[in-house]
């Protein structure tokens, strides 16, 4: 009877750690990194993350949207762990206000702009000088937005900005642009490669060549008032092998 005592308590004990453990390895596995990031890595984070889940259990919660957006609501105090942005500009500006660390930063990934149009437009755009066959042209709101901001450098250096900003069309980021145009509500469009990609809607009629086109850059940082380990750890994970391969597959350039 002792013994079968014993083995009953030794039952027990082992039943209590096992649970223990599970327990433990379950709250490590849903610590939750909220990450907010440009509107143009949507697809490709998603996927991203759920590489990232698979080998980390981490869970990592995205606010999608215009860089410039984001950098305003974070500064405003939102509560993110890393900040993925499409330009340099925005995440200077965090940097700026004590918000992000010089060391944390890292340049992550480019892009490519091209000209859109619905795919059963006839509109033809060859060089940019066509882009003023059309009435409206969707693209981030020039003044805030990266891809917008990006649009206007290339058609300034093509002299084609004072032809086209009255038909310009700004949009509260480079997803709204690509939906325009989606919708017909623009007959032409200015975005990221990468964007015009993920649509059967569209075409690319015009493609800015990267050599000559604005040099496109997203840099991503650790938010410095971010103690989890999961924030730096997934912001490394982003820079490595199996991220950047997907990041290529959707388009991008990764460094």
């Amino acid at each position: 009877m002792k013994r079968e005592t014993r083995r009953s308590r030794a039952w027990v004990l082992l039943c209590v750690s096992a649970a223990l453990l599970t327990i433990a390895c379950r709250g490590a596995s849903t610590e939750e990194v909220f990450v907010f990031a440009a509107a143009s890595t949507t697809d490709a984070l998603q996927e991203i993350a759920r590489e990232y889940k698979g080998q980390t259990g981490a869970m990592v919660i995205f606010s999608f949207g215009s860089s410039s957006t984001l950098a305003k609501q974070i500064v405003a105090g939102a509560p993110a762990d890393a900040f993925l942005s499409a330009d340099v500009t925005q995440m200077d500006r965090l940097e700026r206000a004590g918000l992000v660390r010089k060391e944390d930063r890292k340049v992550l990934l480019s892009n490519q702009m091209v000209v859109i149009v619905p795919a059963s437009s006839s509109l033809n755009i060859a060089e940019p000088k066509d882009l003023a066959n059309a009435q409206h042209v969707a693209v981030g709101d020039p003044e805030s937005v990266p891809a917008g901001i990006y649009a206007k450098q290339w058609l300034d250096s093509v002299g084609m900005w004072l032809t086209i900003q009255p038909k310009i069309v700004p949009t509260l980021d480079v997803r709204a642009a690509l939906a325009a145009v989606e919708s017909g509500r623009a007959e032409a469009g200015i975005v990221y490669r990468t964007d015009a990609g993920i649509s059967q809607n569209v075409r690319i009629a015009y493609a800015v060549p990267v050599e000559t086109g604005p040099r496109i850059v997203y840099p991503v940082a650790r938010l410095a008032s971010s103690k989890k380990k999961s924030a730096a750890e997934f912001v490394d994970f982003l820079s490595g092998p199996g991220a950047k391969a997907i990041f290529v597959r959707h388009g991008f350039i990764a460094f």
